[in-house]
């Protein structure tokens, strides 16, 4: 859908009312990738946020307009951070995530009201009702550009069939690195793509 720009070529803020009229026709909304950090597209990423009351998945510079904001989410989203986006909302160094994983992303989940899919080695799901995943598919040959994009496309299509925002994150996890696996065994870790992963997500699922 066309939309009004910002003199950098990125979303504008006068594009929030299309946005949210557009929304009335939707189920979920995913938003991040590749919108950019100009500032005043980081101001229509946080006004899409607060004002359209959609079970929502938010990365990348999603994430990073969020920055360290201290507030409660209003409970239909779910964030999907990789450790230095993680360590961007919470004020926490990597390092300290990294060895405090489980713990880092139930505190935030449970403060913040929110879902969390902290990416990395052993990607884990954690909300605010003590649901907890951890897991065991993917490799580091999906630690490329796009890949994250993939996760975020797969989740918001679960949600979008109905599933809740737990379910969603961890199927779409595990359907996700299990794409990847089949997907490195093909090309090769150090080849494979993030479209590689997309190509390979119906023989994840039969493999499922």
């Amino acid at each position: 859908m066309p939309l009004p720009e910002t003199k950098e070529i990125s979303l504008s803020p006068a594009a929030y009312n299309k946005i949210k009229e557009f929304s009335r026709k939707t189920d979920i909304i995913a938003i991040g990738p590749g919108l950019s950090q100009n500032k005043a597209t980081q101001e229509l990423i946080l006004k899409v946020i607060a004002g359209i009351d959609k079970p929502m998945v938010i990365d990348a510079d999603g994430l990073n307009s969020l920055g360290k904001q201290r507030k409660q989410f209003r409970g239909n989203i779910i964030l999907t951070p990789h450790p230095g986006e993680m360590s961007r909302l919470t004020g926490l160094p990597v390092p300290v995530i990294q060895k405090n994983r489980k713990k880092v992303a139930k505190e935030f989940a449970n403060e913040y009201n929110v879902e969390i899919v902290l990416k990395g080695k052993n990607t884990l799901v954690a909300d605010n009702k003590d649901n907890f995943y951890v897991n065991k598919t993917g490799n580091p040959g999906m630690a490329k550009a796009g890949s994250g994009d993939v996760l975020t496309g797969i989740i918001a299509a679960f949600l979008g069939q109905g599933l809740n925002l737990f379910q969603a994150a961890k199927y779409a996890v595990y359907l996700h690195g299990s794409a990847g696996d089949l997907a490195a065994k093909k090309k090769t870790q150090i080849s494979m793509t993030a479209s590689d992963i997309i190509d390979m997500l119906p023989e994840a699922i039969k493999k499922s």
